[in-house]
């Protein structure tokens, strides 16, 4: 679980503790307050100038790249990782609360040329999943079947680390006026422009989830 520490925050301190440095010391090797130091690794979104990153880069004896996550736009898996990856599988609890913030997954159904998986903004809603989506026939008459699948998943290719969640169950199209509600007090905001007031919800029958990390 990640606390709300933030990707560049666990970066900056894996590569300190790597280096057996305390965040005075780093501070000191990159001219910066120790405060704000100890507020880089611990918040979940901060914000540096391109200055600041050099900086931290220099005193960590690493790239840019390393601090900054750089190279996010390319494909995953590119990176070429510094340690042996180990793969363990997540229990239902922890894949929940990796999942629980919201953000953006993947919605699997099947059409007549077989698996599609679509890309939604998502919330959780009593542990199940909301999404909105345009009034597509293909997907909401396709949720009106048993077996739907959705994936989550996280990769920080600078730390060659990340996990994936997968969720297998039972879709359906809101209709109910009180369901309808919730779900749009629930704050799902899609990316993608258009009108998108269909409201999905799925309802998990088994959840899954696997998280692989450099040792």
């Amino acid at each position: 679980m990640n606390n709300g520490v933030g990707d560049l925050g666990r970066r900056v301190s894996e590569r300190r503790h790597e280096l057996g440095l305390s965040v005075e010391e780093l501070a000191r090797r990159a001219g910066m307050d120790p405060t704000y130091v100890l507020s880089l690794e611990t918040s979940p979104s901060p914000e540096l100038t391109r200055v600041a990153l050099w900086k931290l880069a220099a005193a960590l004896d690493t790239k840019m790249d390393f601090v900054s996550g750089g190279g996010t736009q390319a494909p995953p898996g590119q990176a070429d990782p510094s340690r042996w990856p180990v793969l363990t599988s997540l229990d239902s609890e922890s894949c929940r609360e990796l999942i629980r913030p919201g953000g953006v997954g993947r919605v699997v159904f099947c059409q007549s040329r077989g698996p599609v998986a679509l890309p939604v903004n998502f919330r959780i809603l009593d542990g199940d999943v909301v999404f909105r989506t345009a009034q597509l026939q293909e997907l909401t008459s396709s949720l009106q079947l048993e077996h739907v699948s959705f994936e989550v998943d996280h990769i920080d290719e600078a730390l060659a680390e990340g996990w994936s969640v997968l969720i297998s169950g039972q879709g359906h199209v809101i209709v109910d006026p009180s369901e309808l509600q919730r779900a749009q007090a629930a704050g799902v905001t899609p990316w993608a422009g258009g009108e998108r007031d269909v409201y999905v919800r799925i309802v998990p029958r088994e959840v899954t989830g696997r998280r692989v990390r450099g040792h």
